[in-house]
């Protein structure tokens, strides 16, 4: 399986900063939903604290969690991708603190400093190899614990 890496720790020093000077810090209380599977995706979150759950609807009254996220990890990557929805859903699974970012000011960031947006891009990539592989197994889990049998 491939190693969860936290975005902020791929930037260099002054691209990190320069980063950072978009963020706005933000809270979410335990339980409340972050955003919804098919939503508008226009900004994304390094948390700072807390707990995030992402989860997939598999029926209209059923979602099944994929992925567990604290410090460090980055919450959202559709912002960067068309069609700017949200892949999954996300709750905060405890009381959660975030390094907020708007998608459009950070891709202006990015075509600013295309070194930058170079090293964003390929750390976002890492993250979703890594969450595609953890996000496979589990529902591969929830599949075979769903079966019953003949």
């Amino acid at each position: 399986m491939t190693k969860a890496i936290k975005l902020l720790t791929v930037l260099p020093p002054p691209q990190r900063r320069r980063l950072m000077d978009l963020a706005h810090e933000v809270s979410f209380p335990e339980d409340a939903r972050i955003f919804e599977a098919g939503g508008r995706a226009d900004r994304f979150w390094v948390i700072r604290s807390g707990a995030v759950t992402l989860d997939q609807r598999v029926n209209a009254l059923q979602r099944v969690s994929v992925a567990s996220l604290g410090t460090g990890d980055l919450l959202g990557w559709s912002w960067l991708f068309p069609p700017y929805e949200w892949d999954f859903g996300a709750q905060a699974f405890s009381p959660v603190r975030a390094y907020e970012f708007d998608a459009a000011a950070v891709l202006r960031l990015c075509e600013e400093d295309p070194g930058l947006g170079l090293i964003l891009v390929r750390g976002v990539a890492e993250i979703l190899a890594h969450r595609l592989e953890t996000t496979r197994v589990k529902l591969m889990e929830y599949a075979t614990h769903r079966r019953s049998p003949l």
